[in-house]
């Protein structure tokens, strides 16, 4: 049953793909910026932007899987609202700070309230979307907001990198969504709440996701993700500081590939999505990691702007194999009755959102540019060699007991069901 009547759901889905476009341009045209100005301004060595940049992701990590269960608890709109007036004072405060603590303060604000606002904002489309519409607006929204960060860091270059002002209108710009939200959209019925409340919760707490973390085929998954994570989550950390120290000019260059992997994002997802449906998700995982080996491998032997776009291009092409390819997989192992709790635990996975850019810096310090990329290659192959362990164990007795013929049910771990991304 869905929480709202078709035409109010479906005004509300619209209104959430627009607003993750705007809130993504935000923060290409802000957060992208990050690394180049805590070099600039208060002059950080790469590990200390990895570890500053890190710390935020990490504790994001930690609220994130239990940000559904809140929702849930005491409503959608409240902690979207809450959590994008959040947001903009952060991205306000990190254009003000004038220390490193109270710029850290401001960031672990931020990065707090982007793991809040993430599962829940999809949850809230979930909730509003009519059944038939769900697969098309969730790859709406995937659209908006990889068109985002295509726009956000040109308005950044033309504005100028890490000019303070970008990040008070980014703040500007959260907290003027957040507002849209709460004054239009409606609180879902409570019939629904009622419905579905208890089970959320009750699949979201703390007993669940342990209960989770028994599948050791999740296991693997959540450690093979975060360690894709640590290679792709936050490569503009680590890319923007080589790139501003080893190339003239390198800020622009740096927005340029950053275009090109959201132009490529855009392009290359709907053959993603139909090569996924045709080798399986397991073997287009794969591909995906070959393609970052191949793009880290590439970056750091580039001496030109060419071989830079040449190398993005890949690593992007394997970005979209990935992440679609990572979601089916732990669909596979999971059901209905606990899908939810196993996506909640495999978004502990979002740690390696930390420990990429802290990883990233201490590298770049002690062994140069070639050597973190060569490092992030070698990452990439370990993912891989991880799923496919995680892939091939049996599911846990007491799953299968439960739940009967797995397969049935599931995509069975390496087949898409139909429409998945449509």
């Amino acid at each position: 049953m869905n929480a709202y009547s078709e035409r109010a759901g479906r005004v509300i889905a619209l209104l959430l793909i627009a607003g993750s476009g705007v809130v993504t341009i935000a923060k290409g045209m802000s957060l992208t910026f990050l690394a180049i100005r805590l070099q600039r301004d208060f002059g950080l060595s790469p590990a200390g932007i990895g570890a500053l940049i890190g710390a935020g992701p990490l504790l994001g990590a930690i609220v994130s899987p239990f940000a559904g269960t809140l929702s849930d608890r005491i409503g959608r709109k409240g902690v979207l609202t809450s959590a994008l007036l959040m947001a903009g004072l952060a991205l306000a405060g990190l254009g003000l700070a004038q220390s490193i603590a109270a710029f850290a303060l401001a960031h672990i604000v931020s990065a707090v309230a982007a793991a809040v606002y993430e599962p829940v904002s999809r949850a809230l489309m979930s909730d509003a979307a009519p059944a038939h519409l769900r697969l098309r607006v969730f790859s709406w929204r995937y659209l908006a907001i990889n068109a985002g960060w295509a726009i956000g860091p040109m308005i950044g270059v033309w504005v100028g990198a890490a000019y303070s002002t970008l990040f008070v209108i980014a703040g500007i710009m959260h907290a003027a969504f957040g507002l849209v939200l709460f004054f239009t959209v409606p609180e879902a019925s409570s019939r629904q709440v009622a419905e579905t409340g208890p089970a959320s919760g009750a699949a979201g707490g703390w007993r669940g996701l342990v209960a989770a973390l028994r599948d050791r085929r999740l296991v693997f998954f959540v450690i093979g993700g975060t360690l894709l994570l640590a290679v792709h989550g936050q490569w503009s950390v680590t890319l923007s500081q080589y790139l501003n120290a080893g190339f003239e000019d390198g800020v622009t260059l740096f927005a340029l590939l950053v275009s090109t992997n959201a132009v490529t994002v855009l392009i290359a997802s709907t053959p993603a999505r139909l090569v996924i449906e045709r080798i399986g998700a397991l073997r287009a995982l794969s591909l995906g990691c070959l393609l970052f080996l191949l793009g880290e491998i590439g970056f750091a032997a580039s001496s030109g702007v060419e071989m830079l776009i040449a190398s993005m291009i890949l690593f992007t092409i394997g970005e979209v194999l990935v992440v679609p390819s990572e979601y089916v997989l732990v669909d596979g192992i999971s059901d209905a009755g606990n899908r939810g709790t196993y996506f909640g635990a495999h978004s502990l996975s979002s740690v390696g959102n930390f420990l990429g850019p802290l990883i990233g810096g201490l590298a770049l310090g002690a062994i140069g540019g070639a050597g973190m990329f060569l490092l992030f290659a070698l990452l990439s192959a370990a993912s891989a060699l991880l799923f496919a362990i995680g892939h091939s164990m049996p599911p846990p007795r007491p799953h299968a007991a439960r739940t009967g013929s797995l397969d049935g049910d599931a995509i069975g771990g390496d087949v898409m069901r139909p429409r998945q991304f449509a």
